[in-house]
């Protein structure tokens, strides 16, 4: 029998199908740049974790990967007899296998007695979390590991980073050490069927449904959809299903296709997306969208902004996850229709946020309407940074409230079925403006590339020459958004055969 991990063992709480498949065709699983990114977030918050936990630097830190899992077992059970922080420290017992995130000796006693720490990057505590340390508490006290305590420490988001690398105040400690050993004999079921689970020669049979998702999404859907039915015209295309009632419906039925769904549970929203999807024609109120736009007549400015957030805050006066701005592009539309351009990018490492405010405030300078779409994003870093730089707060606030959303009106007044229930602009773009496409660019094509870019371009091994690329990369996605915008407002306004810029009008790149 192989000792399961905590992390299989989750796995196996989520869905027995994932641990399965975790044990035998690991390889099938292929996790999202989203899930890729929460892991390197908590890589960077377990690194700070040990200096919060270990400032002395007294403490020792086992490499499972270095040592492999027999031996960083074996080291980890000679240092839990003596008194000094371990960090990853590896139990095997009772069918588990644990690597607690931070056990730090309790002096006031002849033997070694120890606080668990399980250290997460939400900024929060998840129910799946105390599953967590419940297992990592078992499987050590199985091990003959007097555990004293239990906790979860936890990011703060409402910490501000003074800077200088100190990160005390970053985590938030819970204690579960009563919950965490009342469930002892609940864990132990779940490593017994686990195990069973794990032995078997043939995957279970289970469907795909909220477990694919929940608690957080799994790296084989792609695997365990693939050899799924299609439906020519899937429910995954009808947007926000929220109501209790369609959910109910669609557990129980198991409908696939949006025309087995009663009208009575769509919305109204639902509904229109229903019919045009089976109809094959584009709804468009133009009348509509037009008088929509008709308090905000030109000239006016196009705005879209790139951001980047660490859950370990790099610059001081920042918190974590907080979305800070590195990049903007922003258009221009004269009165005649015609176009000029503006950029902002920043890859030099250091804070962009001051020098990003400063040019934004100079280029729109002039009280004209700002187009976005989804106002509430923009909205949202206008308002941080006027609080974070004073001096320019009249302005940026006087932005803030130019704000005019392109998003509500697309939703109100349009709907072409090559959308597929969403209004994301790059679901917009193709149906509106054929000749432009995200497609054809050459490197960044979406938000979270553009931040993995910024990343990279940042990072100290990044060649000049890499960086240059990367920088003209993003220059080239950001400036898309905008002049995406502008041909939203065209076709919705129907006023002008907007003119693409010349060389003379792109406006200069700043960096």
């Amino acid at each position: 029998m192989r000792a399961l991990s905590k992390s299989k063992l989750i796995a196996f709480r989520q869905c027995p199908k994932r641990l399965w498949l975790e044990v035998h065709q690991p390889e099938a699983r292929q996790d999202s740049s989203a899930t890729q990114a929460v892991f390197q977030t908590g890589h960077a918050v377990g690194a700070v974790a040990q200096q919060i936990y270990d400032p002395a630097g007294e403490g020792v830190m086992i490499d499972l990967h270095a040592e492999g899992v027999a031996a960083a077992v074996e080291r980890s059970r000679e240092l839990l007899l003596m008194r000094k922080p371990l960090f990853e420290a590896g139990m095997s017992a009772a069918g588990g296998l644990a690597f607690a995130d931070v056990m730090l000796p309790v002096m006031d006693g002849a033997t070694p007695a120890w606080k668990m720490v399980e250290v997460k990057s939400s900024t929060s505590v998840k129910t799946y979390q105390e599953d967590d340390a419940a297992i990592q508490s078992y499987i050590a006290r199985a091990a003959g590991v007097e555990v004293r305590s239990v906790f979860i420490a936890h990011i703060d988001a409402t910490w501000t980073y003074p800077g200088d690398g100190d990160y005390r105040g970053l985590l938030i400690e819970k204690e579960v050490t009563e919950s965490a050993f009342a469930r002892g004999e609940e864990v132990a079921a779940w490593i017994g069927s686990a195990q069973q689970v794990a032995a078997q020669a043939v995957s279970p049979d289970v469907q795909t449904g909220a477990q694919c998702e929940t608690p957080f999404p799994c790296g084989f859907q792609a695997h365990c959809r693939k050899n799924l039915p299609s439906a020519e015209f899937p429910v995954a295309w009808l947007p926000r299903i929220s109501s209790r009632a369609l959910k109910e419906f669609l557990f129980q039925s198991g409908a696939q296709d949006m025309r087995d769904i009663p009208e009575a549970l769509l919305t109204p929203l639902q509904r229109r997306v229903r019919e045009a999807t089976v109809s094959g024609h584009t709804y468009f109120d133009a009348e509509g969208a037009m008088r929509d736009l008709l308090p905000y007549p030109l000239p006016a400015y196009f705005l879209d902004f790139e951001t980047i957030q660490f859950g370990v805050p790099r610059w001081a006066g920042t918190r974590p996850f907080q979305m800070l701005p590195f990049q903007f592009s922003l258009h221009r539309m004269d009165a005649l229709g015609q176009l000029s351009h503006e950029a902002f990018l920043d890859v030099s490492g250091d804070d962009p946020s001051e020098a990003f405010a400063a040019q934004l405030v100079r280029a729109c300078e002039q009280p004209l309407p700002v187009f976005v779409y989804h106002a509430g994003f923009e909205g949202s870093r206008l308002k941080e940074l006027a609080q974070r730089f004073p001096v320019l707060a009249p302005e940026l606030e006087a932005i803030r409230g130019r704000l005019v959303d392109l998003l509500p009106i697309a939703q109100a007044r349009y709907y072409d079925p090559r959308q597929h229930g969403g209004w994301s602009i790059k679901k917009l773009l193709p149906t509106i403006a054929p000749h432009l496409g995200y497609d054809a660019l050459t490197g960044v094509q979406d938000g979270s590339m553009a931040m993995a870019a910024y990343l990279e371009a940042i990072a100290p091994v990044t060649s000049p020459q890499r960086k240059a690329l990367i920088r003209d990369d993003l220059f080239a996605y950001c400036a898309l958004d905008t002049l995406a915008m502008v041909e939203i407002w065209k076709k919705f306004s129907q006023s002008y055969s907007i003119p693409q810029p010349t060389d003379s009008t792109q406006g200069e790149k700043t960096c």
